[in-house]
């Protein structure tokens, strides 16, 4: 009676197989397809399994983000008794060299000179992540803690890639390391109250 019970049982799914996905932020920027590869068993009529090779196409929307999920529902290996686990693909996002992403603002950190920071005499130069060059005039005096926010240039919002994030642009100003007393004396001299 127990080996009735048991062939009789329900089958059980075991947990989900997690894989991650690397995606650089173009790919997340503007959507791509990817095609995976997988290996797996599936069990014929008889109950043997056999080896197959499949693949997948993991369709990527604008704006998705680093831990996003996509899940290929029975897509593991049969096996009898139990019902195949999900294959699930995990969204990494690549390092990117110019920008870094928080959320849906896209953040570059352009270096500036002291005499740049303190004219206002700067224009950024950046490629965007759809290939277009934005020209961004800085007219003001660039304080060390000072970020210039260009409105709708950052990641695609997921739930509606017609609206974006911001483009923030963060500056390192650097000083110089040694000055005469000539030098010293001539910035006393231009900022004195």
């Amino acid at each position: 009676m127990n080996k009735k019970r048991r062939s009789m049982a329900t089958p059980r799914k075991d947990p989900a197989i997690e894989s991650m996905l690397p995606c650089s932020l173009e790919d997340l920027y503007r959507g791509t397809s990817k095609r995976m590869k997988i290996s797996r068993e599936i069990a014929d009529a008889s109950g043997n399994t056999l080896p197959v090779e499949e693949i997948l196409t993991i369709h990527t929307k604008p704006g998705w983000k680093k831990g996003t999920k996509i899940t290929f529902p029975e897509k593991g290996n049969e096996k009898p008794n139990t019902i195949p686990t999900d294959l699930v693909f995990v969204i990494d996002e690549k390092p990117h060299s110019t920008f870094t992403r928080e959320g849906n603002d896209l953040v570059v950190t352009q270096r500036i000179s002291l005499v740049e920071a303190l004219t206002g005499s700067y224009t950024v130069h950046l490629t965007t992540l759809d290939g277009r060059t934005l020209t961004i005039p800085i007219t003001n005096v660039i304080q060390p803690t000072h970020e210039e926010t260009v409105l709708r240039e950052g990641m695609p919002l997921a739930s509606d890639p017609s609206r974006k994030g911001n483009l923030r642009i963060k500056f390192n100003i650097e000083f110089p390391t040694i000055l005469t007393a000539e030098q010293k004396a001539g910035i006393k001299r231009l900022l004195a109250p």
